[in-house]
């Protein structure tokens, strides 16, 4: 299937600078981007996605701020019957174009992306394939795989040396360990009937997905490579993400519209955040301070204060907001 360049569409002139502090978020009911002045807590632009009939739902930056990668996972969601996505786009975010994409050269499902620091390299998942495509971001090549042994690996984390990944693999239900320098799977834990996202703890320690068939999130022991244990939450989990300073886990619960928050010491939920509804994505900023929340039915991200614990901003984004990146 081929797809048009579609035009980018820019609310005013505010110029973007390369080395600002931007907040990017996938739209995936409109099929674009917006950029977001995290301080001002506004939108400031879109980035229409060369899109007909499929969207993206995730994003990943360079590590010099300057282009972001958006995968075009096809028209539908994981373990359903759809078109299937075969590209990732390339956009200049100083120019806010779309500037080149990365074709797969036949239907992948290209879903999470991920810059690794410590090599360089890009990886996303490549659902159809059962892999984690290996990209290089300066030549826009694709230069590998890892095989992960399963079906429907959907989302991604590194460990902080780039060394292992941990994909979740939604319908199976299992958490694909990967050697990302050797490029082969070195395990296979299962967790549930089903999983959906993945994270780790700032010490490499831990690895967490939530349960879909029950309220509760699964904590992985790295070393062992099995489950240790499991936190009870207020409803089904879904996306989340840890804390800088290793002490907390916060948990996207979409059935309560709140984000659970754990503490990673006693493995249980410390407080719940209310934010607006359904809540998918989190995403912590660099210097620990503030979580930003994607909120897929209002079309909205909540900026909570990790201080205060509470609701310092709301952004209005696009429709069925979701996958969320950080440009620095």
């Amino acid at each position: 299937m081929q797809f048009l360049l579609l035009p980018v569409f820019c609310l005013g002139l505010v110029p973007v600078s390369v080395s600002a502090q931007t907040l990017l978020v996938v739209n995936q009911g409109d099929t674009s981007v917006s950029i977001v002045d995290p301080v001002a807590g506004r939108e400031i632009a879109t980035i229409a996605e060369k899109t007909v009939g499929v969207h993206g739902h995730e994003i990943a930056v360079s590590g010099d701020g300057h282009t972001a990668f958006v995968p075009i996972y096809g028209s539908t969601g994981v373990g359903k019957p759809g078109i299937d996505g075969h590209e990732m786009l390339v956009i200049d975010l100083a120019s806010r174009e779309i500037v080149g994409d990365i074709d797969f050269g036949h239907g992948v499902r290209p879903h999470f992306p991920v810059l690794d620091p410590a090599s360089g390299m890009l990886y996303v998942t490549t659902e159809l394939d059962k892999t984690v495509t290996v990209i290089d971001p300066r030549t826009r090549k694709i230069v590998g795989a890892v095989p992960t042994g399963q079906e429907e690996s959907h989302m991604l984390v590194l460990s902080h040396d780039g060394r292992r990944g941990y994909t979740a693999n939604v319908g199976p239900g299992t958490i694909s360990v990967l050697d990302m320098v050797g490029r082969k799977t070195v395990g296979v834990i299962p967790v549930s009937g089903t999983v959906q996202r993945v994270a780790i703890s700032a010490d490499d320690k831990w690895v967490f997905t939530a349960d879909q068939k029950k309220p509760q999130m699964a904590v992985i022991d790295t070393a062992t490579q099995r489950v240790k244990t499991w936190v009870a939450l207020p409803g089904l989990g879904y996306g989340a993400a840890a804390t800088p300073d290793g002490r907390w886990l916060l948990v996207a619960v979409p059935s309560t519209n709140q984000v659970a928050v754990v503490d990673l010491g006693s493995m249980q939920v410390a407080r719940n955040v209310d934010v607006q509804s359904l809540p998918q994505e989190v995403l912590i900023r660099p210097d620990g301070k503030i979580a930003y929340v994607s909120c897929a039915a209002s079309g909205k991200v909540a900026a909570i204060d990790l201080a205060e614990w509470k609701v310092e901003k709301v952004i209005v984004a696009g429709k069925f907001a979701d996958g969320l990146g950080w440009a620095k």
